[in-house]
C-alpha cells in the first residue's frame, strides 16, 4: 500500500516507515451521479421547497415574471463544477423568459482577490458562458457595489450586500457543499456572506470573539456563530435559491440540488456529512495530510484548512505534517502582514491584540486558526513556499517529506501514523464506538 496525498495538480506517494502503525484516513465509498448533465436539469425541475412548504415552482416557472437574474459563483479556490450547471441554468432563465442580456454571473470572492483572464474561463468551465452572459467580481472594498440591509438581530453584524445580487429578481448562489474549518459546512448561504458582503460584514463576524467559539468549527453547525449569522443574513436579504453539488475523492459529481437556499443546504449537508465525518478509534502521534491539492493549495492561506482539518486525529502534542504546493505564495498582503505579526508577537502576544477587537483585520482570522493547529502539536510543511516566505509561516518546513515521516516516527513511543490523503475534505473525529470509512 503506498497511499498519495493530494499536491498542487498531481500527487506525492507517501513512503510509510516500516516499523510504523499505519491507519489511512478517507471517505467512504461515495456514489457518483452517471449522466451529472441530466441530474442538473432534473434538479431545476425539481426544486427543494422551503421547509414547512411541500413544492416549489421550477426555475423556468420562477423565471416567468422576473426580468432580472443573478448567479454567484464561487472563486478560484473551491474545485466547484461550474462547467456543468451553468449554462443549464443560464438557458432555463432564458426560456423563462429573462433576457440574457439581464443574467449575470457573480464571483463570491469575499475579500479574495478577483478570478481574471484564463483564471476566470478556468473559473466558469464553459467559454459559452463567458462569451454570452456577463460575468463580474465582486469587490468587497467597493462601497458603492453594495446595498446596507440593516444589523443582524442577534449580534448586531451590519448587513451589506453586493447590489447586483440584491436587486435581483433571481437570486442563485451556487456553490460546493464540504466541510469549513469556521462555519461547519461551505456553500449555500456561505456563498452570500462571506462571497457577496463588504469587507465591513466580513471583518465584524471574523472577529476573534466569532473564531474563538469551540462551535465555529469543522461539520458543525449547531450553534456555530458564523453558521448562524449567516441565516439572519440571508433573512435580511430576503431569500435566495441555492444550487448545491458534492463531488467525490475524483472530483466527480456525487450530488446536485436545487431549491430554496437554507432548506436545500441542509439537504446536501445530510448528505455530504455521511462521507466526510470519518470516525476513528484513536488519536495518532504523527499525522500526515495534505491541503487537499489545487485550486485549494494555491496559497498558504489556504493551507491552515488542511491543518486544522486533521488535528482530530493528533495526539496533544504530536506531529502534523502537511504538503500543499502555495504555487502563488503566502496569500494576500493582509495575511502577511498578520502572519509577520504572528513571529513578532508569539502566540500569546498576538491573540493579545486581536481579542478585543469589533472588527478584524483583513485575513488575520487565518492566523488566529492557524494558532489552533500549532497549539494541537508541532507543525511541518512541505511545499514550494521560498526561504523569506517559509519563515512567516511559523511552522517548521520540510526538504525531505519521507526522511520527516520516518524521523516523527521513530521518535514516537508507539509508532502510530495517520494518513489524510485528501486533507480537509475528510474531518477525523475520535470516536471510540463507531469506527468507519478507515483504509
Amino acid at each position: 500500500m503506498t497511499p498519495h496525498l493530494l499536491y498542487g495538480r498531481s500527487q506525492i506517494p507517501v513512503t510509510i516507515p516500516s516499523d510504523a502503525n499505519v491507519t489511512v484516513i478517507r471517505k467512504p465509498s461515495m456514489p457518483t451521479l452517471t449522466d451529472p448533465i441530466a441530474a442538473v436539469h432534473a434538479a431545476l425541475g425539481s426544486p427543494v421547497a422551503a421547509l414547512g412548504s411541500h413544492v416549489s415552482p421550477s426555475l423556468m416557472e420562477l423565471a416567468r415574471g422576473s426580468t432580472i437574474a443573478c448567479i454567484a459563483i464561487c472563486d478560484i479556490t473551491r474545485p466547484v463544477p461550474n462547467g456543468l450547471f451553468l449554462r443549464p441554468m443560464i438557458e432555463t432563465l432564458v426560456k423563462g423568459g429573462i433576457s440574457i442580456s439581464n443574467i449575470t454571473v457573480l464571483v463570491a470572492t469575499g475579500l479574495h482577490r478577483p478570478n481574471l483572464d484564463d483564471e476566470l474561463l478556468q473559473l466558469v468551465g464553459d467559454p459559452w458562458v463567458i462569451e454570452n452572459v456577463r460575468v463580474v467580481n465582486h469587490d468587497a472594498r467597493n462601497d458603492a457595489d453594495h446595498v446596507e440591509l440593516g444589523v443582524t438581530p442577534t449580534r448586531g453584524t451590519v448587513v451589506k450586500l453586493d447590489r447586483r445580487f440584491v436587486e435581483a429578481d433571481i437570486r442563485i448562489a451556487t456553490g460546493l457543499v464540504e466541510p469549513h474549518f469556521m462555519a461547519g459546512y461551505s456553500g449555500g448561504r456561505k456563498v452570500i456572506a462571506p462571497g457577496l458582503a463588504h469587507a465591513e460584514t466580513i471583518t465584524t463576524f471574523h472577529n476573534c470573539r466569532f473564531m474563538a467559539d469551540a462551535k465555529a468549527s469543522n461539520c458543525n453547525l449547531a450553534g456555530n456563530p458564523l453558521h448562524e449569522e449567516q441565516l439572519e443574513i440571508v433573512k435580511l436579504l430576503g431569500g435566495a435559491l441555492a444550487l448545491n453539488t458534492v463531488i467525490d475523492e475524483d472530483r466527480n459529481l456525487a450530488m446536485v440540488n436545487f431549491g430554496e437556499i437554507l432548506h436545500s443546504h441542509a439537504q446536501a449537508v445530510e448528505f455530504v456529512q455521511q462521507y466526510c465525518r470519518v470516525g476513528i478509534d484513536q488519536r495518532f502521534e504523527t499525522v500526515v495530510t495534505s491541503a487537499a491539492g489545487y485550486p485549494l493549495d494555491k496559497t498558504y492561506y489556504q493551507t491552515i484548512k488542511g491543518m486544522v482539518g486533521a488535528i482530530g486525529a493528533l495526539q496533544p502534542g504530536g506531529n502534523l505534517i502537511i504538503v500543499s504546493e502555495c504555487e502563488e505564495g503566502l496569500g494576500s498582503d493582509e495575511f502577511v502582514l498578520a502572519q509577520q505579526r504572528l513571529i513578532r508577537e508569539g502566540v500569546a502576544g498576538f491573540m493579545d491584540l486581536i481579542r478585543d477587537k469589533s472588527h478584524a483585520a483583513i485575513d488575520e482570522w487565518q492566523t488566529q486558526m492557524q494558532i489552533k493547529a500549532m497549539e494541537a502539536g508541532s507543525i511541518y510543511l512541505y511545499s514550494s513556499l521560498p526561504p523569506d516566505q517559509i519563515q512567516l509561516t511559523g511552522v517548521t518546513p520540510v526538504d525531505d517529506l519521507e526522511e520527516t515521516i520516518a524521523n516523527c516516527v521513530a521518535t514516537s513511543a508507539e509508532k502510530t501514523l495517520a494518513i489524510i490523503p485528501e486533507g480537509p475534505y475528510v474531518i477525523p473525529f475520535y470516536d471510540p464506538e463507531r469506527v468507519r470509512g478507515l483504509g
